[in-house]
């Protein structure tokens, strides 16, 4: 991914992202049933509780894979934290798999290799990475940056990690 295009922004506020969260869960209600959800951190932990909310998922897991290490460029995915091996045991049958955004495809990718039966669903979803997905609320193009309602403020916020 490159750097993002100022023309190309999609900024999202935390009330638009409850809305299209809530959207998920609602195309994703008759979907089921999962047993469980398994989120990607860190951009799936939003969508992901509300989406076991309106849906009345208990089980909630992590997937931690990074893959956007400077918010600009994607580079080498990383699986920081793997699935629980009870919920890989049948190739992810009945798992729900929740993320903000599929670009690339790339992490979604990696999530499907270990849980191949998984229903993944985003609330965001660009071309490149579409496929990789069984629901989504909302396609954007792929040069499209989205600004996550916990990405901003006023103006874009870097993390407190980065000096800010």
């Amino acid at each position: 991914m490159a750097t993002p295009n100022p023309d190309k922004a999609f900024p999202v506020s935390w009330d638009q992202f409850h809305r299209d969260a809530r959207a998920l869960a609602w195309r994703l209600a008759g979907q089921g049933p999962f047993r469980a959800i398994v989120c990607i951190t860190r951009g799936g932990l939003v969508p992901a509780a509300i989406v076991t909310r309106e849906i009345g998922i208990r089980l909630i897991e992590t997937v931690c894979i990074a893959s956007y290490h400077d918010y600009q460029n994607q580079g080498q995915l990383q699986v920081i934290k793997t699935i629980a091996p009870d919920l890989l045991a049948d190739r992810g049958e009945g798992i729900l798999v929740v993320d903000d955004l599929v670009d690339t495809g790339k992490t979604a990718k990696v999530v499907r290799d270990m849980l191949p039966k998984a229903h993944i669903a985003t609330v965001y979803a660009k071309p490149q990475g579409r496929p990789l997905v069984d629901t989504f609320v909302t396609e954007v193009s792929q040069d499209t940056w989205i600004y996550f309602p916990w990405d901003m403020g006023y103006t874009f916020q870097p993390p407190i990690r980065d000096g800010a």
